[in-house]
């Protein structure tokens, strides 16, 4: 998306890892700090935050007050304590509210603030700590194409970001990039046991684990080819390679893999109806 026309004063309502990942991405892009706002109920926490000239303080509605754009970061299950108190903040002005809270909806956020909000809901992903993360959002009705620009550029400053046009995608999101890390993690925690099962150290099955999968990934998205095709590309006919993929297909990796992310998006559905409520 192309820059927005103006640049907004943000709110971050929430102060923990993902917040500072966007904020410590905004401010890396020359976003001014002091147009940043932090909220968090111990101020001291936030004593780095405000050493980087971001504006902190502990009560929320001061940050909404001074706010375009707020970034609700706070856990899912406080989201609607949160949010609640804000009523009369938020109607003072058109703003643009972002939520990174899992499974909740843009019809419980409206509530819960009173009014017809413009709401964008993002589900982030935890490379975006590192820069490199991945976010699916969707806009409710009352977001503005600027707004839309604003919250692409915010949640750009932390990796990429891919919009849908119906929320209830985000559980299909969720499925795949929101828990994806874990899926990757797991699958390279099994490739370093069974490499120290056939006799390498820890050491040596980690390191070469860890830099098979950040090859692989940095070969996939640099590539015109499709991961299928990359794959056939390294298995050649009766080698080494494709013995590993047949003994994967024999056990119908895809099923299982597909299995695990209709049990991902099952929850963020259930989960959805229990927050918010």
């Amino acid at each position: 998306m192309t820059q927005p026309a103006k640049q907004p004063t943000l709110a971050f309502i929430g102060a923990g890892n993902m917040a500072r990942a966007i904020i410590g991405g905004l401010l890396k892009t020359g976003f001014p700090a002091d147009r940043i706002w932090a909220s968090e109920p111990a101020l001291d926490r936030m004593d780095d935050l405000k050493a980087q000239g971001l504006n902190t303080t502990d009560d929320n509605a001061v940050a909404v007050k001074n706010a375009d754009l707020i970034v609700l970061a706070v856990k899912p299950q406080l989201l609607k304590e949160v949010l609640l108190p804000l009523q009369s903040a938020a109607s003072t002005e058109d703003k643009l509210f972002v939520s990174v809270a899992a499974g909740i909806t843009c019809d419980s956020i409206n509530q819960w603030l009173g009014g017809q909000q413009a709401i964008v809901r993002c589900m982030p992903n935890t490379p975006a700590l590192v820069g490199m993360g991945a976010s699916g959002l969707y806009a409710n009705a009352q977001v503005s194409e600027e707004q839309k620009t604003q919250a692409d550029s915010v949640l750009s400053a932390v990796g990429i970001t891919a919009w849908v046009d119906e929320e209830s995608l985000l559980h299909a999101i969720t499925a795949v990039s929101g828990s994806g890390p874990a899926y990757y993690f797991l699958f390279m925690e099994s490739m370093i046991s069974a490499g120290i099962k056939q006799g390498l150290s820890r050491e040596v099955a980690t390191q070469l684990t860890l830099q098979t999968a950040r090859g692989a990934a940095e070969i996939a998205c640099t590539n015109d080819s499709t991961p299928a095709e990359l794959c056939r590309q390294v298995a050649s006919p009766k080698g080494t390679t494709e013995q590993a993929i047949l003994s994967f297909q024999s056990q119908q990796l895809d099923q299982v893999v597909e299995n695990a992310m209709a049990a991902c998006a099952d929850r963020s559905h259930e989960l959805a109806k229990l927050l918010g409520e």
